[in-house]
């Protein structure tokens, strides 16, 4: 427990200084994919500080937003545990992701998840952000026609009008993420999976070059106290590469201004790689 513990520590360091269905704008880019050939082959969590978001979301009522946890509960609760199912190998690398998400992310956020796939982590998004007086957003993107068809099939079966108000589809590269967020708002968290589209083609993969672009742009929105989450798929010809270059990113952020953590299990070479970006 005590690993867990300094790992969760290195990502939360002590603080120190719209209709009833998905809407969908198409900005269609084909410059994310890359056409391959076929192989078979804290201590305390401290975001209080954060500016007041200036979209809907701001009217977030303080018993929703409340932080930080009362003095019983510890901000980390929860994520320990996943951590050890981690290290055990009983977790999933995107149970690790999702349990960060939930101890971050406070109702009212907005977030980007910047390669939507077939939805599931869309939706688990906006049920960490959506609140009863409208505030909240995800901005969801995905490349791939099928991956945006798919991600409003399971938020059409998951939510009601409603709360997918609370969401926006595009058809676009996650590289132009820029172009859907409106001026002046924080975003709190744009996340990433990196690789195919999964029970799609797997021929088709994200393309290291746009992926650079695309962590560049979350970069210049993230509020601070914000996180960037990459799951980084390894197993296809070029992710190995791919993370190489997500990784080089990272190396190079200022420690001052950002902490940065991977999760990688050495003895799995085609396990999927967790990096995450928190700015101070």
């Amino acid at each position: 427990m005590n690993f867990a513990r300094s790992f969760c520590s290195k990502i939360f360091p002590h603080p120190s200084k719209s209709s009833s269905s998905c809407r969908r704008r198409i900005h269609f880019n084909s410059c994310c994919l890359l056409p391959l050939p076929f192989s078979s082959s804290s201590p305390h969590l401290n975001l209080s500080s954060r500016p007041n978001l200036r979209n809907a979301s701001s009217s977030t009522s303080s018993a929703a937003t409340s932080w930080p946890p009362s003095a019983d509960a510890s901000p980390l609760s929860g994520l320990e545990e996943v951590m050890m199912g981690y290290l055990f190998g009983k977790t999933k690398s995107t149970q690790v992701v999702h349990s960060l998400w939930k101890h971050v992310i406070r109702k009212g956020d907005v977030v980007i998840d910047a390669t939507c796939g077939n939805g599931h982590d869309t939706l688990a998004l906006l049920r960490m952000v959506a609140d009863k007086t409208g505030g909240g957003r995800v901005y969801a993107m995905d490349i791939q026609k099928d991956a945006l068809e798919s991600t409003s099939v399971l938020l059409d079966q998951s939510l009601s009008p409603d709360e997918k108000e609370h969401v926006e589809l595009f058809l676009m590269c996650h590289s132009k993420m820029e172009e859907v967020v409106p001026n002046g708002v924080d975003v709190r968290l744009v996340a990433f999976n990196l690789g195919y589209l999964p029970g799609g083609q797997k021929t088709i993969v994200t393309r290291s070059d746009t992926t650079l672009l695309a962590l560049e742009a979350a970069k210049r929105i993230l509020a601070p106290g914000g996180f960037i989450t990459a799951v980084v798929y390894v197993g296809h010809p070029g992710g190995r590469e791919e993370f190489g270059r997500v990784q080089d990113f990272a190396s190079k952020l200022p420690v001052e201004n950002w902490v940065c953590c991977k999760l990688e299990m050495l003895n799995r070479p085609l396990a999927p790689i967790v990096v995450v970006l928190h700015r101070r």
